[in-house]
């Protein structure tokens, strides 16, 4: 009875043994599991941070462009301003010059007197003495200094426009630098207005008026050093406009052909993560 008694006993004890190992192989397992999701959380949130750091980066980046781009847009103008004011110089030692050569020549020697008249000119002295005499021949007008174009007003009329761009108001810049355009299309800042007439529509997010504008600096003025960085707004809308084998096409452009820019040097880039 009592070897029965331990058959029974041992016959229940196997199946509980083996309950608690696989109890136990089971909590390894979780463990472990549990061990390789920390560490996954731990790589996202690593991730996380690090991309928080670049947007952070990005966001500072971008913010040093746009200061770049206002102190560009003064040295624009302080380098015009500079230029008329040296060329209103030389005009003046050139008016000077021509003034004081005038004094040196010699003066015109009096006209000898007139022979005495026979009497048929005294006749014809008489009857054109009845008629009325010939209205005096018009001297060339100069005109006055004051009523000459100020050469300092092209370079503030530009500064009006690029002080609204600072202040963000690019609907406002839109109107002064187009303003300007129409008033001084000969102007030596004429490729630098059109350029910030496109910006500010960049800035504005209308990509596509401000890809038409800088398209029109590149065809209007192919050799202003502002083609490259007009090049570069190119991409940048292209790109808004999901035109990427275009912005590739863009950016070749600018290494290809300024490579020497600072355009270049940011376009290299660009091509580097397009890819």
């Amino acid at each position: 009875m009592r070897r029965v008694w331990l058959t029974l006993l041992l016959s229940l004890s196997l199946p509980v043994a083996a309950s608690e190992q696989d109890l136990t192989r089971q909590l390894l397992e979780l463990q472990l599991q549990t061990r390789t999701l920390d560490s996954r959380l731990d790589k996202l949130e690593t991730a996380i941070l690090q991309n928080q750091q670049l947007l952070g980066l990005l966001n500072e980046v971008e913010a040093l462009k746009s200061e770049v781009s206002k102190l560009r847009g003064q040295v624009e103008v302080q380098t015009h301003q500079f230029d008329t004011l040296e060329k209103r110089q030389k005009d003046l030692y050139v008016d000077l010059d021509r003034r004081i050569a005038e004094l040196g020549k010699p003066a015109v020697p009096p006209a000898p007197p007139a022979a005495p008249a026979t009497p048929a000119a005294a006749s014809g002295q008489a009857s054109a003495a009845t008629s009325p005499p010939a209205p005096p021949a018009a001297a060339p007008v100069t005109p006055p200094a004051q009523l000459q174009l100020d050469p300092l007003l092209e370079s503030r009329t530009y500064e009006t426009a690029l002080n609204q761009f600072k202040e963000t108001n690019y609907a406002g810049a839109i109107a002064g630098f187009k303003g300007f355009l129409k008033a001084y299309p000969d102007s030596g800042l004429a490729p630098n207005a059109q350029y910030w007439v496109g910006y500010a529509y960049f800035a504005l997010k209308d990509f596509k008026s401000a890809l038409a504008q800088q398209q029109k600096l590149v065809m209007a003025y192919p050799g202003s050093a502002k083609v490259p960085d007009a090049l570069l707004n190119i991409a940048s809308n292209q790109v808004a406009l999901n035109d990427l084998a275009g912005a590739r096409k863009t950016l070749e452009e600018i290494v290809a052909k300024h490579p020497a820019s600072n355009a270049a040097t940011l376009a290299a880039k660009r091509l580097a993560a397009l890819k």
